[in-house]
């Protein structure tokens, strides 16, 4: 596996990310996308403890990439605060993710400015991500196929990035937007493909934001407790078809598979991918 460190820009023009990186689909971190943002250093653990830790989030583990009743759902619900107290006290394989602040805690978009660095921002989806330190987001690419602006905050995020072409190396799971390679530990003996995977890496750090380009497989791993926010764009009709009929495959065929079937349907699924990264 090759990975190329992504290139940190700053005061970048609408002009010249849309030449040099949302064109050519190039992954990049601005490191001042977000500094008139009041979240940049109103957001942090006491204050989202104090301010809204009543409010009840939906908390998944492991089981959510397993085959079981739990597949891609959330396993159990927790108050906000007392989940944050868990994670920043000790490791914990308990993640929140694509919780929507506008719809659960819309006080919190009032702390954010729209971006202006291209069209297509769907403001109705502004999406926080919560974990402990070690957990991780296997490796997958955004089921809607949007364009993604991921901001950190307070703590650090590892992230590595992949091309569309990549997926026969990364064992594509069919039906679905993920793959069967862990990267936490990857095994080249194994997974002989993964020799010739390339792609990109970064960690991101507070008030850092990376620019995930449409349809690119990305992994996400939390070095320390933290959290952080996507915005979403997407100014291709094309590309919202292509979305609209992933979320179909998805959560029609894939899960209707997963329930009728179960850890079958999930061993026929591993035998397609490694069937196809042997071509």
């Amino acid at each position: 596996m090759k990975l190329d460190q992504i290139e940190r820009v700053s005061g970048m023009t609408r002009e010249r990310f849309n030449e040099e990186y949302l064109k050519p689909k190039k992954p990049v971190v601005f490191t001042d996308l977000i500094d008139e943002w009041p979240a940049k250093s109103k957001w942090n653990w006491n204050y989202f403890i104090e301010k809204h830790g009543d409010v009840l989030v939906p908390v998944a583990d492991a089981s959510f990439s397993k085959a079981g009743k739990n597949y891609l759902s959330p396993c159990t619900t927790m108050k906000f605060g007392d989940y944050l107290k868990l994670i920043r006290e000790k490791p914990v394989d308990l993640r929140i993710f694509l919780y929507n602040i506008l719809k659960n805690i819309p006080e919190l978009a009032k702390d954010i400015r729209p971006f202006t660095i291209m069209e297509g921002f769907l403001d109705d989806y502004p999406f926080m991500f919560f974990g402990g330190a070690g957990s991780y987001t296997k490796i997958h690419y955004d089921i809607d196929c949007s364009n993604v602006f991921l901001t950190q905050f307070l703590s650090r995020k590892r992230v590595l990035i992949f091309a569309p072409d990549q997926a026969k190396h990364l064992h594509h799971l069919p039906f679905t937007v993920s793959c069967e390679i862990d990267l936490i530990d990857p095994d080249e003996n194994k997974y002989p493909s993964l020799k010739n995977l390339v792609g990109f890496e970064t960690t991101l750090t507070h008030g850092e934001t990376l620019f995930i380009p449409s349809q690119y497989w990305h992994h996400i791993e939390y070095t320390d407790a933290g959290f952080s926010l996507a915005l979403r764009a997407n100014n291709s009709m094309s590309l919202r078809a292509k979305g609209a009929y992933n979320i179909a495959r998805t959560y029609v065929v894939d899960r209707g598979m997963n329930k009728l079937l179960g850890s079958r349907w999930a061993s026929m699924k591993v035998a397609i991918a490694k069937a196809n990264a042997q071509i």
